[in-house]
């Protein structure tokens, strides 16, 4: 993760370039989201948020938006440029803070696939305990390639794995416009999972 940090301060984000696109992709899995969801929009966490890109996707659709990140430089930018009434926040996914509170849906769009194994099962495990009954997980993560070394990617089997306590409700390919080689060699998927009510 400490990768993040130096490309930020070099200027040097290849994943943004793939905003358009992820965010088209997102306000889709959003609708549905709210179809699906007999309650209305709660609270939401963007999970690895870089600099804001998809939080306006979330206030759009009327969810009380936190975003957290571990780049204290993406934050800053984030501040600058995010909508009104986000609240962004300087902290570590694997180890989320439950000063955060609870949240009814997590989004995260390229922070899981990035992280090694340890770090995926505290992922899992720190979004859990901040999770409230019946909440939903949204990730786009690309899927492990033969350029792994250059493009970080995980299988569907790790994303289960690291959410055990979840049931995976949707699995979908994602297109591929907009991203470059070798990104676009990587099969990305999105994954919508369900915490348990219980």
């Amino acid at each position: 993760m400490t990768n993040y940090a130096r490309m930020y301060r070099l200027g040097f984000t290849p994943w943004e370039r793939y905003g358009p696109a992820a965010g088209a992709q997102l306000r889709s899995w959003l609708d549905r989201e709210a179809q699906d969801r007999p309650s209305p929009p709660g609270r939401a966490l963007d999970i690895g948020c870089g600099r804001g890109q998809f939080t306006s996707e979330l206030v759009d659709h009327g969810w009380e938006t936190t975003g957290v990140d571990l780049v204290p430089l993406a934050i800053e930018a984030a501040r600058e440029k995010g909508p009104a009434g986000v609240d962004y926040v300087v902290g570590d996914v694997t180890d989320l803070s439950p000063d955060l509170g609870t949240f009814d849906l997590f989004v995260d769009i390229g922070c899981f696939q990035g992280l090694d194994r340890t770090q995926r099962v505290a992922h899992g495990r720190s979004v859990t305990a901040l999770a409230a009954p019946g909440a939903t997980l949204l990730m786009l993560a690309f899927g492990p390639s033969i350029y792994r070394r250059m493009v970080e990617g995980v299988s569907q089997e790790e994303v289960e794995d690291a959410f055990s306590g979840w049931e995976l409700i949707d699995v979908e390919d994602a297109p591929t416009k907009g991203l470059g080689f070798p990104m676009n060699r990587t099969r990305p998927k999105w994954y919508r999972f369900r915490r348990s009510t219980g």
